[in-house]
């Protein structure tokens, strides 16, 4: 019975200890700015995979996580910048109104579906903009917020990269069993075909409103850890391309392989960081790089490589 179940999840496991494994030591090879792109590109990847859950079980591309992402970090920053409020308790404050704003924009859109649900979350993704941009005296406007700095316990940059890598490690693997569990399962079924799973007598609405708020809710903890990270906000933080970008981070690492993201994550990430300073088009080059995976791996790096050494079965 265990080596079954080892033998079922091992893709999962090996993938985690993959993870752990060369984020753990990257500290001891690394140089000060290395890691903070390291600590990036864990946040990120916690973003993407909130938005893969639904992309790639769900079946429903989402463009409005960027804006609940950014919406959490607001929050911490306001809290702390504007209000003196403890950082913890902005922290906890941004994931529970990232929460609440998910379950605002599931309402609305757990009825639609295909483009109907991208254009309508790219709709409410615009409005939170629009609000961020336009609301100088609590956001900031086009100048921002900055906020007053990371806690002392986390103030060290490799303290910091230890904490998100913990964090995040551990939301993996509840988003993981989350896909895993039965409700995961009938994502799934919803996806492949909603009408037999309304006549089978799933409330197909219902798990998409919950779908849509727990993704939230991690994309939330995401912007509670990029307002340590970056300490400071902008209309930028909640713009259509924060969303785009986690998608892309998605599709490239694999959608509906959740660990994918880590993948797209580094790539796109380093890609902003390392093309970017040896020419200013390094858009084009994400683009091209886009443009190949969805030639040759359209089910992501990931998924090509879960292809490749996928056990066959005997005849």
């Amino acid at each position: 019975m265990l080596s079954d179940g080892f033998t079922r999840n091992r893709p999962a496991i090996v993938a985690l200890s993959i993870v752990l494994v060369v984020f753990g030591l990257l500290p001891f090879v690394a140089s000060s700015y290395q890691v903070s792109v390291a600590t990036e590109i864990l946040i990120f990847a916690l973003l993407a995979m909130s938005i893969d859950v639904l992309a790639g079980f769900a079946g429903r591309t989402s463009l409005g996580h960027g804006a609940i992402f950014g919406a959490s970090t607001y929050i911490v920053i306001y809290w702390t910048s504007v209000l003196g409020g403890s950082v913890w308790a902005g922290m906890a404050l941004g994931v529970v109104a990232a929460t609440v704003l998910a379950a605002g924009f599931g309402l609305l859109a757990m009825r639609v579906s295909g483009v109907y649900f991208l254009l309508l979350t790219l709709a409410l993704g615009m409005i939170v903009w629009g609000v961020a941009l336009r609301w100088t005296s609590i956001s900031g406007g086009e100048n921002g917020l900055r906020g007053v700095g990371r806690p002392a316990i986390v103030a060290d940059p490799t303290v910091f990269f230890y904490a998100c890598l913990g964090i995040v490690v551990a939301l993996a693997v509840v988003i993981w069993r989350f896909v895993q569990s039965p409700f995961g399962l009938t994502l799934r079924g919803i996806r492949d075909s909603e009408s037999r799973m309304s006549s089978l007598g799933y409330g197909c609405a219902t798990h998409m409103f919950i779908a849509f708020t727990v993704t939230g809710f991690f994309a939330g903890v995401a912007g509670a850890l990029y307002a340590l990270f970056n300490n400071f906000v902008s209309p930028s933080t909640v713009q259509l391309s924060q969303s785009v970008e986690g998608l892309l981070m998605a599709i490239i690492g694999g959608i509906g392989t959740l660990f994918g993201a880590f993948i797209g994550a580094a790539a796109i990430i380093l890609l902003e960081n390392f093309v970017s300073q040896y020419t200013a088009r390094w858009p084009m080059v994400l683009g091209f790089m886009f443009i190949a995976t969805m030639i040759f791996a359209p089910e992501g790096v990931l998924g090509a490589l879960r292809k490749i050494f996928r056990p066959r079965r005997k005849s």
